[in-house]
């Protein structure tokens, strides 16, 4: 009789029979190390530029931005909302768009067209010139980030895709790094052609941006059977992986579109469970991507020198979120550095909360510290939440609108935090702003552990279900076909 187990139910999730694996194939890794070298680049330049050229206006803004548009911080907050507006309707159609299109034609032509976009952005004069700018890059790039997560499950099976998924979400800490760097730069370049130094980050950065999406038409294979680099062996090899992972179907039309799919990711417990753990997340990662060089610069410093201190909380975000993807791969495990990671981050706000109670010029040092824990944990969050999700929805129609429902909460995050920092909250404290993040974070945390206890359940459930059925009796009891399968199991 079969027994249910975590070290029974990880075998069944991640190991191959031995006889799926070509005897001819010496060395399996060599296949995901050409897919790692050859994608994962281009996915992680991808998702840099986009979160550079959504977030530099925080840069634009301590440079001068402000001051030259002639703008409230309640204008300010009205500009970052317009991007979100377009950014949030766009992630579903687009996601469901990207396999008629092709990610290979799709995303590439994105990341052009917002190119231009934020280059245009260098030549306003007005307001409301920067609201139109604004409004079209959120429409161009709202599918961006939950197109390249649904492009990169169709290349690897589920116990790597989280180390995957965070090696180009990483990208974002790097922007956040790199931006700070550039602008310390750039804005050096002010009078340069009669313009101020703010305009020039968003037109050499555009430009950089444009350059690249015209060269990476001919970077992204479709599919991995149309991967050039991949010898036909190997090219069977992933689809036998992925096949045998659940990521793609054995059965005839499983993985075409379907409205009916559609409908069952709606219906899905775990979808509900984490949808409130993703809008947190929005607010976290988009408070500290636009508003950490206000903060810093709250803390005492010029604006050239706030941009530098703005650098290491990101760098050290990158190195941990990196190691969390690895933990989490190595052991299986996604619901578990949710919730650590969730905590991290609630010790950060806990951090800045308190710090104004601190003696007189401790508690600059001690909100700047706060940075190493809210910065570090947020972006370590998001991936594995991404991951976590991804990994439990299929087939291919269900999972794509799981993950774009789950980033348009993301985004409808990013909403709130355009206005908890300055215009609901004051400088240099944010005591409304920090108290709604650490409400938030206990509610992210209930449900957390309440999916993690859903899923495990489930799985217990599925347990009993193939000991009924039994090996040769198919998907019976469940939905069909999908991850409502007995033979489905669950990530935890």
């Amino acid at each position: 009789m079969e027994k249910s187990s975590p070290f029974h139910d990880k075998e069944l999730r991640l190991k191959p029979s031995s006889s799926s694996i070509p005897n001819s194939l010496e060395n399996e890794n060599r296949v995901w190390r050409k897919l790692d070298l050859y994608i994962l680049p281009v996915l992680a330049i991808f998702y840099l530029l986009s979160f550079l050229d959504r977030t530099n206006l925080g840069n634009a803004r301590i440079a001068g931005l402000q001051k030259d548009l002639k703008m409230t911080n309640k204008q300010y907050s009205i500009a970052l909302t317009v991007t979100y507006i377009p950014y949030i309707l766009a992630e579903l159609p687009s996601n469901l768009l990207l396999k008629i299109i092709g990610p290979n034609l799709m995303l590439p032509a994105m990341l052009t067209l917002w190119g231009i976009v934020t280059t245009l952005q260098g030549v306003i004069t007005t307001y409301r010139g920067l609201l139109i700018c604004r409004f079209f890059l959120g429409l161009l790039e709202g599918g961006l980030f939950p197109g390249l997560a649904l492009y990169c499950s169709t290349f690897y099976p589920r116990n790597m895709l989280n180390t995957r998924i965070t090696l180009f979400f990483s990208a974002a800490s790097i922007s956040g790094a790199f931006s700070g760097l550039l602008a310390y730069g750039i804005i050096n370049m002010d009078g340069v052609g009669h313009k101020p130094g703010w305009a020039w980050i968003f037109i050499l950065e555009g430009m950089v941006t444009v350059v690249f999406g015209v060269v990476s038409f001919g970077l992204l294979p479709g599919t991995p059977r149309q991967a050039r680099f991949l010898s036909d062996e190997e090219k069977d090899y992933v689809e036998r992986r992925l096949k045998e992972d659940h990521e793609m179907s054995g059965k005839e039309g499983e993985n075409e579109f379907s409205w009916k799919e559609v409908g069952r990711a709606f219906k899905s417990p775990q979808l509900w469970f984490l949808l409130f753990p993703f809008f947190v997340s929005g607010v976290l990662v988009y408070s500290l991507a636009y508003f950490t060089p206000t903060i810093v610069q709250g803390l005492g410093y010029t604006a050239a020198r706030a941009q530098l201190m703005s650098v290491p909380p990101f760098a050290v975000g990158f190195v941990v979120s990196l190691l969390g993807a690895y933990l989490s791969d190595h052991f299986s495990s996604r619901g578990l550095l949710s919730i650590l990671t969730t905590l991290l981050t609630l010790t950060g706000a806990l951090l800045f909360l308190l710090s104004p109670s601190s003696p007189h010029r401790m508690h600059v040092h001690i909100q700047y510290l706060s940075l190493f824990f809210l910065i570090p944990g947020a972006y370590t969050m998001a991936p594995c939440l991404c991951t976590w999700l991804s990994n439990n929805s299929h087939p291919h129609t269900r999972r794509a609108t799981s993950i774009a429902l789950s980033f348009m909460c993301v985004n409808t995050g990013g909403v709130l935090a355009t206005w908890l920092w300055g215009s609901l909250s004051k400088a240099p404290d944010y005591k409304s702003a920090t108290i709604v993040m650490i409400v938030l974070l206990g509610g992210e945390l209930v449900c957390l552990v309440g999916n993690w206890g859903w899923l495990k359940r489930e799985n217990g459930r599925k347990v009993r279900r193939r000991e009924v059925y039994g090996r040769g009796g198919g998907d019976e009891g469940g939905d069909g076909r999908g991850d409502g399968s007995p033979w489905f199991v669950y990530s935890l």
